[in-house]
């Protein structure tokens, strides 16, 4: 399969080194000194068990004269996710699909205006990645691909899942993706986001007693989101889930910790940001998650002098 990945970071990385083992890949950067590191040593993939593999992808920041891809594969952050797929206009003919697996909901409105729904896909992944220098990726964990779309059957989609599996990615096709991404967003609009207000690692939140009070009405609050939008879940499971998550990894650090950090924009609008929009809509109240999305942009706009 012809496949362009979109973002060079830690996962975009992950994803086009495995890929490349089986199909045509195009690893799409905006660093010139990481794109040449690809072409000239490939991508050096640190896994868990201390063996190093080598995933060859073409990699570019300009995508001129490049055939068409059969699927592009979206990992930039989401507020750049635009921008990038108007950079890449020769990789998108009448035969393209294009599939998110960034974090949050909601990227199917941009996509769309690239391609039309029916090839629009979304998925989530339990793969995760931490970038070590140009062209190296530590591959912290692995789990499933689960692939789905917008409108009609995800069976349909099957090759694509497929062409995962068979590069080492193990993929499934799901009509129920919108519960998955429900499902992931309990721990990224909760503990994820409230590590990067407080600037703290994981174990923080779980560790002090004030902390975890506020992660667990974020994590009720989206549970009652999640239930007007037609989607069930056992709060208490939730909650337990996320504590799990912050007691296994006491060290790490969320995208959006790293990111306000660094000073940089974070995806917290299409992470609690998207929790906020369907309590509006579904007129189910979600005062934390508000307080949560003002607090970020106000750190954001503290970095940039605003």
């Amino acid at each position: 399969m012809r496949i362009a990945v979109l973002g060079a970071g830690a996962m975009g990385s992950l994803y086009a080194g495995y890929l490349s083992r089986c199909n045509d890949v195009v690893l799409v950067g905006n660093r010139q000194e990481t794109v040449d590191r690809i072409n000239a040593d490939g991508i050096r993939i640190h896994e868990q068990d201390g063996s190093v593999t080598v995933g060859r992808p073409q990699a570019v920041v300009s995508t001129q004269g490049l055939a068409p891809a059969e699927l592009i594969v979206v990992f930039v952050k989401s507020m750049s996710t635009g921008s990038a797929l108007e950079g890449c206009a020769p990789l998108i003919d009448a035969h393209t699909c294009i599939l998110t697996l960034q974090n949050g909901s909601g990227h199917e409105d941009v996509l769309s205006r690239f391609v039309p729904l029916e090839r629009v896909l979304i998925g989530t992944t339990q793969h995760n990645s931490a970038v070590l220098g140009p062209g190296e990726i530590r591959h912290g964990g692995s789990g499933l691909t689960h692939i789905g779309c917008v409108q009609g059957d995800a069976a349909r989609f099957q090759p694509v899942a497929d062409a995962f599996t068979a590069s080492g990615l193990q993929a499934g096709c799901s009509n129920e993706v919108r519960r998955l991404v429900w499902n992931k967003l309990f721990t990224n609009a909760s503990l994820s986001v409230l590590t990067g207000v407080l600037q703290v690692p994981m174990g923080f939140i779980t560790q002090n007693a004030s902390a975890w009070t506020l992660c667990e009405t974020l994590v009720r609050e989206a549970v009652a989101v999640a239930a007007a939008d037609g989607y069930s879940f056992d709060a208490d499971e939730k909650v337990a889930e996320v504590r799990r998550v912050s007691e296994n990894g006491p060290n790490g650090i969320t995208s959006i910790c790293a990111d306000l950090g660094k000073g940089r924009l974070t995806e917290v609008d299409t992470i609690s940001g998207s929790v906020v929009r369907a309590s509006r809509r579904l007129g189910v109240p979600a005062p934390t998650h508000e307080a949560m999305v003002a607090l970020v942009h106000a750190m954001e706009g503290k970095a940039q002098g605003n």
